[in-house]
């Protein structure tokens, strides 16, 4: 575990409708659910609360691309979003590859016996859970922080 930084993150999954939030304890051991947040004009609000309650070192924001790690209508949106999240926080933010965590999400919610229907309030904090986890195991295994950092005081239109 040599080069992993000691701190408390935050992850986000940015869905056009929901924001779902998780965060690790400081060794990054166990990442878990915090909340889905609505999508409306309240939302960086509701993050910089949380962000202010958990104190983390740094904010994972799902970055969603295709599976040829192109740009999808998602991508400007959640790049935006982190943007603003920076902005507000001045916490750094990190984008990072999000390709399986959806995916992912939606397995693992099935096998525990829950349908499409009745996990879709959670499903995007179980996404959240499962990129921060990959951002964790990433920055555990490399040394390095996963994804790309959000440059500071970038304005986002």
């Amino acid at each position: 575990m040599s080069g992993f930084r000691r701190g408390v993150r935050l992850g986000i999954d940015v869905g056009r409708a929901r924001v779902g939030v998780s965060r690790c304890d400081p060794d990054g051991m166990l990442a878990v659910p915090v909340e889905t947040v609505p999508r409306n004009d309240d939302s960086i609000e509701r993050i910089a609360q949380l962000v202010s309650e958990y104190e983390p070192i740094e904010i994972a924001v799902g970055l969603p691309v295709n599976m040829q790690g192109t740009d999808t209508p998602s991508t400007q949106d959640a790049r935006d979003f982190a943007a603003a999240v920076s902005v507000r926080t001045r916490v750094p933010v990190r984008l990072v590859d999000e390709r399986l965590s959806t995916v992912s999400a939606h397995a693992a919610l099935r096998s525990s016996g829950r349908n499409q229907k009745n996990s879709r309030s959670i499903v995007d904090q179980v996404a959240a859970v499962v990129l921060l986890q990959q951002a964790i195991d990433v920055e555990k295994s490399t040394g390095n922080p996963a994804g790309a950092a959000v440059p500071p005081n970038e304005e986002s239109s």
